[in-house]
């Protein structure tokens, strides 16, 4: 099929840019501050895909209001999207940092088999999954040049239904890509579970999204 060879090319540049997207930095420490949490590289995957669920369903919607009415209505409006980020991003590390204090490392033994995992030492319940999917649904609204980039590659694409495809594409990088992060960033994590790391990781996690945060809030980057 000459228009699926055609076609070819412009799902590649889009499986690239998504994968490209899933590292830019709010992403990455909005992921972070949860992926401290995880017990298991499974668990640590299901929160990155719940994050990229919900940036694929904001990337999609974006993808069909730049369709229909281009760059004139979208510029003025998810502008303002990007210091709703950044006050998300103080939020969250805030919540990372004072987390730090209750959440401890013991280690038990089933039988023969001895496992640690963490301890939250307070009365909140964990939801990670939920938080990341709405995060993932917030910051697919904020930063997206990489979908103007694909929407002016993809403009040989005459149908909204082939842009669509494209988006798909796009998306399914940002899964890869945010999934490669989880894997190598709860590793160390998963592997020592010592509070130490715990610790470490959390003040990390949450210093940098209150510093990059801040900086997204007041337009410096």
């Amino acid at each position: 099929n000459a228009k699926m060879v055609e076609g070819l090319p412009v799902i590649i540049v889009a499986v690239i840019l998504g994968i490209k997207h899933s590292y830019d930095a709010d992403h990455l420490m909005a992921v972070s501050n949860f992926l401290r949490k995880a017990k298991t590289r499974a668990s640590a995957v299901r929160i990155s895909l719940s994050w990229a669920t919900g940036h694929m369903i904001t990337a999609a919607i974006i993808t069909v209001l730049l369709f229909y009415f281009r760059e004139s209505l979208l510029e003025n409006v998810l502008a303002h999207f990007e210091k709703l980020v950044g006050l998300m991003l103080i939020i969250i590390g805030l919540w990372s940092i004072k987390e730090m204090f209750f959440i401890h490392i013991h280690r038990h033994s089933h039988g023969n088999v001895a496992h640690s995992h963490p301890h939250l030492h307070n009365k909140t319940k964990n939801h990670e999954h939920k938080h990341m999917f709405g995060i993932g649904i917030i910051q697919g609204l904020a930063g997206n040049d990489e979908l103007l980039i694909l929407f002016t590659a993809s403009l040989g694409i005459s149908t909204l239904g082939g842009i669509l495809l494209s988006v798909g594409a796009f998306s399914i990088g940002v899964v890869i890509g945010m999934i490669l992060f989880a894997i190598i960033f709860s590793y160390p994590l998963i592997k020592a579970r010592s509070n130490k790391i715990y610790n470490m990781l959390s003040l990390l996690a949450g210093a940098s999204g209150i510093v990059y945060g801040s900086l997204v809030l007041f337009a410096v980057v």
